[in-house]
């Protein structure tokens, strides 16, 4: 087994005022070499939106999109059409394809909204661009892992142009769960959103993360209550 830490101490910030992010990975100003991707995984963004507040209209093009509301409503429009609202418990997915112009705004005029925005390398370039989301049941992820992104139909989940497969759970404190690699040459990468976890030799807090690979079962032992995000990703290069 191999892993990388991402202590969420040494992730980039920056806080527009009306936008407070933390990327685990290179983003807009914030460079780091050593954290450029994890496999097919390229972007991780942590943001805060006050009320009132939002990203204007922008483009987008190859690059899958997936958007998960943590507390608060997003209100999304984009170029293909579509156009609502989105909260905790919603996913909601973009495959950029050849292009698509979106905008999303904090729903609320006062009370903020947060939110994880993960960007992912695309398997195929320049397909027609596709956006789609989905409402999940939280109960269904208490002690037990709730596919949300899945290449495979049988689990009911959105789906990406790529072979990568998106899980929550919310842990019980005591709790412990294992992830079953679906993929023999994928790798796992685990948020903490909330709360503490101890997974391969490693004790990670709120908003650590670790990158795993070359293991078939990873086993996780909840500290205390926890909220955790597994993206199992291809790795290359």
């Amino acid at each position: 087994m191999k892993t990388i830490l991402y202590p969420a101490k040494e992730r980039g910030h920056v806080n527009l005022g009306w936008l407070d992010s933390f990327h685990s990975f290179s983003f807009g100003q914030y460079h780091d070499p050593k954290k450029i991707h994890f496999g097919a995984l390229r972007v991780v963004n942590d943001d805060c939106i006050a009320g009132g507040g939002g990203f204007g209209t922008h483009p987008h093009d190859n690059m899958e999109i997936v958007t998960i509301p943590l507390e608060g409503k997003l209100a999304h429009k984009d170029s293909t059409g579509n156009e609502g609202i989105i909260s905790k418990g919603d996913v909601q997915i973009m495959s950029a394809g050849t292009g698509i112009r979106h905008s999303e705004y904090n729903a609320s005029a006062e009370e903020e909204a947060s939110l994880l925005q993960i960007w992912v390398f695309p398997k195929l370039k320049n397909i027609k661009p596709v956006y789609g989301q989905k409402t999940f049941d939280l109960k269904d992820r208490k002690n037990s892992w709730q596919v949300v992104v899945s290449p495979d139909s049988s689990e009911q989940a959105l789906h990406i142009n790529q072979d990568a497969r998106f899980s929550l759970v919310d842990l019980d404190a005591g709790q412990s769960i294992g992830y079953q690699m679906k993929w023999e040459h994928a790798g796992l990468y685990l948020f903490v959103i909330e709360g503490a976890i101890k997974t391969a030799n490693q004790s990670l807090s709120k908003r650590d993360a670790l990158g795993i690979s070359e293991t078939g079962l990873v086993k996780i032992d909840a500290v205390s209550d926890t909220q955790l995000l597994a993206i199992e990703i291809p790795l290359f290069g």
